[in-house]
């Protein structure tokens, strides 16, 4: 006497689980910020803690520890922002992201990314993906 095990229940089942972890993926962050990234070709997994957005008119705002709501900072306000997040880490894997408008000066961010440097954190500037026609052939 054989036994037999249908898989059609359970493939339902895994075929649910990608589902539903695709449409939670997509929840991720900045999908409400009103400026305009630069585009790279190159992207990172990492997964900043804090978040730093500078608007094109050099508004700052800062959402710590995900929080999706930003609040408006001064650079002063940012810069003891940053000391106290490195002062509260426990670990050296605390990454402040930086999104920045494609118009905002050279200078500004130079002098964000400063801030974060003095602090001793890790900073990546946020970028949108390039499309795939831009980018060119390695040579």
């Amino acid at each position: 006497m054989t036994s037999l095990f249908s898989m059609a229940s359970m493939t339902d089942v895994i075929f649910l689980l990608l589902i539903f972890f695709m449409v939670t993926s997509t929840f991720v962050f900045p999908t409400a910020l009103e400026i305009n990234l630069p585009q790279s070709s190159e992207q990172t997994a990492i997964k900043p803690t804090t978040r730093v957005v500078v608007y094109k008119d050099l508004r700052i705002s800062v959402s710590l520890n995900n929080d999706p709501a930003p609040q408006e900072v001064t650079l002063e306000q940012l810069r003891a922002i940053l000391t106290l997040e490195k002062q509260q880490s426990d670990t050296d894997d605390n990454v402040i992201a930086i999104y920045a408008d494609e118009e905002v000066p050279y200078g500004k961010l130079v002098e964000i990314l400063d801030l974060g440097a003095k602090s001793g954190l890790k900073m990546v500037l946020a970028t949108k993906p390039a499309p795939s026609s831009a980018i060119l052939p390695a040579q």
